[in-house]
């Protein structure tokens, strides 16, 4: 992919989970989570083609550690898609925690994905549930809408923007993480997994600099 180019009508800006509980007071916050906004709204102004994700989670929802007894935030339990990290309940349906944050200029977005809305499945990546099999619907509304290339940025960079990359680029697409529009968690080693993951799949990590 030549990152030099200019952007195109078949190029899409993937804003991954910008929502309060995210952020700094939220009930999952990122550390700064809050300064992705400037960054991503700027870059916006480029785009044709804007995608927001919104976790959207029932109150039972299954990664919830309050919904398993004796359990911690943060500990892994074992379903039978593979290993769930237990959260702390955030991004419930219809709660403040859910709303996008207030600054993140949603007017140019043509689509928004909510995603997690199923009890008994977690949803990281804007693509597909975390059995790799359910779809979220985002695929095949990039594909009908014939576009090539997709700018991942938002929240967090090592869990649903990594696995929104990766499963994009597994589909066939052209991927670019834009680093200067994320944050990261850093769980247990996560950020460094997650970049030697991109360098391994050929999705590469730029800066805001593309954009200028």
């Amino acid at each position: 992919m030549d990152l030099a180019m200019k952007l195109s009508d078949r190029d899409v800006l993937l804003v991954i989970d910008v929502q309060n509980d995210f952020c700094t007071g939220g009930a999952l916050a990122v550390p700064s989570g809050e300064k992705v906004v400037p960054a991503i709204n700027r870059i916006a102004q480029k785009f044709a083609n804007v995608v927001l994700t919104q976790d959207w989670h029932p109150r039972d929802h299954v990664s919830f550690a309050s919904n398993h007894a004796g359990r911690q935030p943060f500990q892994s339990i074992e379903l039978d898609y593979g290993a769930q990290v237990l959260w702390p309940s955030h991004c419930v349906q219809g709660t403040a925690g859910a709303e996008f944050h207030r600054d993140l200029d949603v007017t140019r977005a043509s689509l928004v994905v909510r995603k997690g809305f199923r009890r008994g499945i977690d949803s990281y990546s804007a693509l597909f549930e975390n059995d790799k099999k359910t779809p979220t619907g985002l695929l095949g509304y990039l594909r009908e809408r014939e576009l090539n290339t997709v700018f991942v940025s938002g929240l967090a960079l090592d869990f649903c923007v990594r696995f929104s990359a990766e499963d994009a680029r597994e589909a066939g697409f052209d991927v670019a993480v834009i680093e200067d529009a994320c944050c990261g968690i850093d769980l247990d080693g996560s950020m460094g997994a997650t970049h030697q993951s991109f360098r391994e799949r050929g999705i590469p990590v730029i800066g805001l600099e593309a954009f200028l």
